[in-house]
């Protein structure tokens, strides 16, 4: 039952959050809750990791080791604590803002090291905290505060950088889909490297207002219309795939882990010594 999440997992002294009505910040929030708790992880060896804007406020809101970090750097926080303490589950929440734009380095070097964290980009295709700013996944020629006659910049495909950077684990979903959302973050958390799991989620307040996408419901009927499954995608013809986003598992491989190889140094200096 969720009001069993919330009281094993929550800080209720800091409910009720304060996100607009209608976002999809506390879907994504509660199929994270979720999957810890299907992986029966005890709260006190995991850590939770966020940067700054709308979806990081959510460390706040949970029952965890947590730490809210500046903006774009919750990745490098969080690889400090893994290394400093190999055994903790790290996971990092953050935004697309957050994550891509001023965080971006830091994440192509967390997916290039092959680091055991599980980063999970809640996607709303907006800056919603500081007032609606076209962010680096605003599709091209949608609106912003900052672009108010349509933004002219190629938007980030997460998926596709994070795997050419070394990711071993890539995977998106939606919250019109939240035991999707579950599913990918269990995935990544058993996975022994770099995952990452983009949430496609909706800012009614900023993104859809200004883009006319309607409200809450609108814009959840839109991510169901217009994502397909990737097995089903490869078999599109291309016109078909025109204007969709893949969800499902992108990419899943092997290769070793950067604290494992890290600690192997360690020995190796030990045995010398």
């Amino acid at each position: 039952m969720p009001s069993k999440l919330v009281e094993k997992y929550f800080r209720t002294e800091h409910l009720p959050h304060i996100w607009c009505p209608g976002c999809g910040n506390g879907i994504v929030t509660r199929a994270i809750v979720k999957a810890i708790d299907n992986l029966d992880i005890d709260p006190n060896d995991c850590c939770i990791v966020s940067g700054i804007g709308c979806s990081a406020r959510a460390s706040g809101y949970l029952d965890f080791n947590t730490m809210h970090t500046t903006h774009g750097r919750a990745l490098a926080f969080a690889t400090g604590i893994k290394l400093a303490n190999p055994d903790l589950h790290v996971i990092v929440i953050t935004g697309d803002g957050d994550s891509s734009a001023i965080g971006g380095n830091h994440l192509i070097h967390a997916a290039r090291r092959n680091i055991d964290i599980t980063t999970i980009v809640y996607n709303n295709n907006t800056y919603g905290m500081t007032g609606g700013q076209y962010s680096p996944t605003t599709p091209t020629g949608d609106k912003g505060t900052t672009a108010p006659y349509g933004n002219i910049d190629l938007n980030f495909d997460l998926c596709k950088l994070t795997k050419a950077a070394g990711a071993t684990y890539v995977s998106r979903s939606t919250i019109y889909s939240p035991n999707m959302i579950t599913n990918q973050v269990e995935e990544g958390m058993k996975n022994k490297g770099f995952s990452f799991i983009e949430a496609l989620t909706i800012c009614p307040t900023y993104y859809g207002r200004k883009n006319k996408k309607g409200g809450a419901l609108e814009m959840m009927e839109f991510l169901k219309e217009n994502t397909i499954n990737v097995a089903a995608y490869d078999k599109l013809p291309e016109e078909k795939r025109q204007g969709k986003y893949i969800v499902g598992e992108i990419h899943k491989s092997s290769r070793p882990e950067y604290t494992e190889e890290y600690q192997k140094i360690i020995d190796s200096f030990s045995k010398e010594g």
